[in-house]
C-alpha cells in the first residue's frame, strides 16, 4: 500500500481551462489526473450529439487535451480519470486511443465503464414498474417519455476501481459522479472496503473539493479576491490523500491563485442540500463532520470525516425537450436609461399581447441596473441599462414571432436605443430537467479494458 497519492484536479467542467491538464502533469508530481466534464444539460447536448452521428456523445475537448498530456503520462506513469465519456464512453476510448497511435505511444490500457445510459431502456423499466417519480414533483417518467432526450444513472466510484485493478492506465465513463473520480483512486490505492463508510465519506468529500477545479484554488473567490497572486496562471488543487481518510488540499508551487481554509471552505459549500447527509453511490458523507486545518504554503488538511451507509438507489438525470425560448436585448444610454429601458419593456409587452401571443413565461432584467441582486439592488444612476427579455412557449411560431419584434423598437420606441446585432433571434429548444431514483438492482455495469 502507498503512504499517500497525489490526485490532481484537470477539469471542472466542459469548457473550462484548456491548459489546466498539461499544467498539472508537468509542473509538479501527481499520480492521478481526474477530468470532469459533466452536468446535467450536458448530457442531453451529447445525446443530441449522438443522434446526429453515432460517433460523437462525448466531450471533444477530452481528446484536444490527451493530444497534449498522453506523452507526459506515459513518460511519468501518470493515470488519468475522466467521466468525458458523455453518452458515448466506447467512442471516446477509440479517439483516445487514435491519439495515441499518432503520436506513437504503445502500451496503454484504456478502461471504459458502462451502464449509465438507460435512455434505451426507459420502455422496459417502466413496464417492470419501475415509476421514476419526479424528486420534486412525484410526476412518473412515464409522462414525458415520449419526449425524453437524455436518461442516465450516477454510478458511484467502484466501477473505476475495476478498472484501474485491471491495470487501466486510462479510465473514461459516462454519467459517473463527480465525487467518484477521486474517490476511485484512494479506494484502489488503499484497499478501502465497500462498506467502510468513514473513508468512502472522506473520498467523497475530496472529490467534492476536487470537482469543480480552481473553485477551490481561488477562483470563483467571494472573499479577498483582490489578493490573489498571479491568476492568469492559477493553479488547480491537487488532494495528497492518506489511507486513513485524512488528506491535504494544495496546488503546483510556482503556479497562482491560493489554497486556504477559506478557498476550501466555499468549495465545500457548493451545491450541497442537506449537509448532514450528502448523497452518493458509495455513501452517505457528513460534511458537519469535516475538519480543516490551513497549513499554510497552500496547503489545508481536510480530517474527521465521518459517513452513513449508501442508499440503495441511484439517482437518474434525464432530461426532456420542453417547449421553446428566445432572448434578445437591446441597450438604452442616459440620461434615464433605467426610464429607457423600462419603457421599452412595457411597449414591447403590449405589442405582444396586441398580437394575441401567449407565453408561458415571459422575463426582463435590467442588465447594469438590478439583474443580479433584483429587488434589493442599490440604487443608482447608470450610464446605460441593457433591456434583455427571454420569452418561453410550446408553440414554436409564437416564439418566432417574438423575435420579429425586437428591431422595431429601434426608431419605434424610446430613444436612445443600441446594441442589436446579430440579426432577429432564433427559437432554441427547452431542455427541462428531471431527476428521479431507481433501484440499483436493476443497473448492470460493465467495463472493458482494451490495450493500445
Amino acid at each position: 500500500m502507498k503512504q499517500s497519492i497525489r490526485i490532481a484536479s484537470g477539469q471542472g467542467f466542459w469548457g473550462d481551462l484548456l491548459t489546466a491538464p498539461l499544467m498539472q502533469v508537468t509542473k509538479g508530481p501527481v499520480d492521478y489526473l481526474m477530468m470532469d466534464y459533466l452536468a446535467e444539460v450536458t448530457m442531453s447536448i451529447m445525446q443530441k450529439q449522438k443522434n446526429k452521428n453515432p460517433a460523437l456523445g462525448y466531450a471533444k475537448d477530452l481528446v484536444e487535451t490527451c493530444e497534449m498530456i498522453l506523452p507526459h503520462l506515459k513518460e511519468k506513469g501518470i493515470k488519468l480519470i475522466t467521466n468525458g465519456g458523455g453518452v458515448n464512453p466506447m467512442a471516446a476510448c477509440d479517439a483516445i486511443a487514435d491519439v495515441a497511435r499518432r503520436l506513437g505511444i504503445s502500451g496503454l490500457k484504456i478502461g471504459v465503464v458502462l451502464g449509465d445510459n438507460i435512455l434505451a431502456r426507459i420502455d422496459d423499466l417502466t413496464e417492470e414498474g419501475h415509476e421514476m417519480k419526479h424528486m420534486e414533483s412525484g410526476e412518473p417518467i412515464v409522462e414525458v417519455k415520449d419526449k425524453l432526450l437524455s436518461a442516465n444513472v450516477y454510478l458511484g466510484a467502484f466501477p473505476i476501481v475495476e478498472a484501474l485493478r485491471r491495470g487501466a492506465d486510462i479510465v473514461i465513463t459516462g454519467r459517473t459522479t463527480d465525487t467518484g473520480l477521486t474517490l476511485a483512486p484512494m479506494i484502489y490505492e488503499f484497499g478501502w472496503a465497500e462498506d467502510d463508510w468513514d473513508r468512502l465519506s472522506a473520498g467523497t468529500v475530496a472529490g467534492h473539493i476536487n470537482e469543480c477545479g480552481a473553485q477551490a484554488s481561488g477562483g470563483n473567490f467571494l472573499g479577498d479576491w483582490r489578493s490573489l497572486p498571479d491568476m492568469a496562471n492559477i493553479g488547480f488543487p491537487i488532494i495528497e490523500a492518506f489511507p486513513d481518510g485524512s488528506f491535504v488540499v494544495t496546488k503546483h508551487e510556482g503556479t497562482g491563485g491560493a489554497v486556504t481554509r477559506e478557498t476550501v471552505s466555499e468549495q465545500l459549500l457548493y451545491e450541497i442540500g442537506d449537509p448532514s447527509e450528502y448523497i452518493t453511490p458509495d455513501c452517505i458523507a457528513d460534511f458537519t463532520s469535516i475538519q480543516l486545518e490551513d497549513l499554510g504554503a497552500n496547503r489545508v488538511r481536510v480530517h474527521g470525516i465521518t459517513g452513513k451507509p449508501a442508499t440503495p438507489f441511484y439517482k437518474v438525470s434525464a432530461s426532456y425537450a420542453d417547449g421553446y425560448v428566445a432572448f434578445s436585448s437591446l441597450t438604452f444610454s442616459a440620461p434615464d436609461a433605467y426610464g429607457r429601458a423600462q419603457a421599452a419593456d412595457n411597449i414591447l409587452r403590449q405589442r405582444l399581447e396586441n398580437l394575441g401571443l401567449r407565453f408561458d413565461e415571459i422575463r426582463t432584467e435590467f442588465v447594469g441596473m438590478n439583474a443580479c441582486h433584483g429587488p434589493i439592488a442599490q440604487p443608482i444612476v447608470p450610464n446605460e441599462v441593457m433591456m434583455r427579455i427571454g420569452v418561453r412557449a410550446h408553440d414554436y411560431k409564437v416564439v418566432e414571432r417574438f423575435g420579429k419584434e425586437i428591431a422595431p423598437l429601434i426608431l419605434t420606441g424610446p430613444p436612445g436605443a443600441t446594441g442589436f446585432a446579430g440579426g432577429r433571434p432564433k427559437p432554441s429548444e427547452v431542455v427541462a430537467y428531471f431527476p428521479a431514483l431507481i433501484s440499483k438492482e436493476v443497473i448492470t455495469t460493465e467495463v472493458r479494458v482494451q490495450e493500445i
